[in-house]
């Protein structure tokens, strides 16, 4: 199987791409990716494979995303511009890479008669829905041009495959973590966030009272539930959208009390103001991923924080805090 992986230098993306290496059923791996918010150092040490290939270049482009697709069996769909607060800041770009770009891949894979395609989704798209733990097919209203970027590329793979007879697989991502996600920048996720400032003995900003709880996934969980898509032949899974996440719900104070006993330091938060457009509560039903994909989360919440904190400590060259 030849497989393109869009987005493959960012960090989840990257993460696929060693584990799609490594996959006896995948002969090669061609990563597009513009670098905006992926990193070659993230996939330099995939250069010397020859089964793998590096082309730089933007999903908004569509002649670029069709000599992408040229020659590749299936296609994982991983590039976006994530983050809430980057999209209520700046909704045009947002627009242009999740909507433009996703749309771009999607037809260009439809020329190109590439039949399958597997797609990152968001749990953003579950809104102001209120109900716990969330089901697919029980969405709300969306809180943020991410939200509904990500609600509108489920739409468009449900009419391509209705129209042009394809397969798509949207992986519902909730709040994914782990080895490689960039902790610079004025978008860093919280984790990143929160290990950078323990290592430097700084004490990190929680946002609202600490109270707000998510389903922090380990970024192994995803790689699998990517896999799992790729290749599945059961036909009942194929055009579906999947929570991918752990089944498991952390406040952010609890998330923070687990990387202080990490560090081996006792600091104590700084409570900031509640974001813009961020949802209270998110805790992710994946019996469907389980039943139809045959997924289920190896590593928990709690093995992925120790595993991403010693990470984080490696890459910064702390032998102790």
């Amino acid at each position: 199987m030849r497989v393109l992986v869009t987005g493959g230098a960012g960090f989840i993306g990257s993460n696929l791409v060693e584990a799609l290496l490594q996959d006896q059923r995948v002969s090669s791996v061609r990563v597009l990716d513009n670098l905006a918010t992926g990193f070659l150092k993230n996939i330099e040490r995939f250069f010397p494979d020859p089964r793998f290939e590096f082309v730089e270049g933007d999903i908004r482009d569509f002649e670029t995303c069709k000599k992408a697709c040229a020659s590749i069996d299936v296609i994982t769909h991983q590039a976006a511009l994530g983050s809430v607060p980057r999209s209520i800041n700046d909704p045009l770009t947002s627009n242009e890479v999740n909507i433009t770009g996703t749309l771009n891949i999607f037809t260009a894979a439809r020329e190109i008669r590439i039949k399958r395609v597997v797609y990152a989704a968001s749990s953003s798209t579950y809104g102001d829905h209120p109900g716990l733990p969330k089901q697919e097919d029980r969405i709300g209203n969306p809180l943020s041009p991410y939200a509904v970027t990500k609600y509108v590329n489920e739409l468009y793979a449900r009419v391509y495959a209705g129209l042009y007879d394809m397969e798509f697989i949207g992986l519902r991502y909730f709040n994914i973590f782990g080895p490689r996600q960039n902790a610079n920048g004025p978008y860093a996720a919280v984790i990143p966030l929160f290990a950078e400032a323990l290592l430097n003995n700084m004490p990190p900003t929680i946002n609202g009272d600490g109270s707000h709880s998510r389903d922090f996934t380990y970024v192994a969980n995803a790689v699998q539930a990517n896999i799992l898509s790729l290749f599945t032949t059961n036909k009942e899974a194929v055009n579906q959208v999947y929570n991918i996440a752990c089944g498991e719900q952390t406040s952010l104070l609890e998330l923070f009390n687990g990387l202080n006993a990490e560090a081996g330091t006792s600091l104590r938060p700084v409570i900031g103001p509640e974001r813009l457009g961020d949802v209270k509560h998110s805790l992710a039903d994946i019996s469907k991923a389980r039943q139809l994909l045959g997924y289920h989360p190896t590593v928990t919440v709690k093995e992925g924080l120790r595993k991403t904190f010693a990470w984080y400590r490696e890459s910064l060259g702390c032998q102790q805090v």
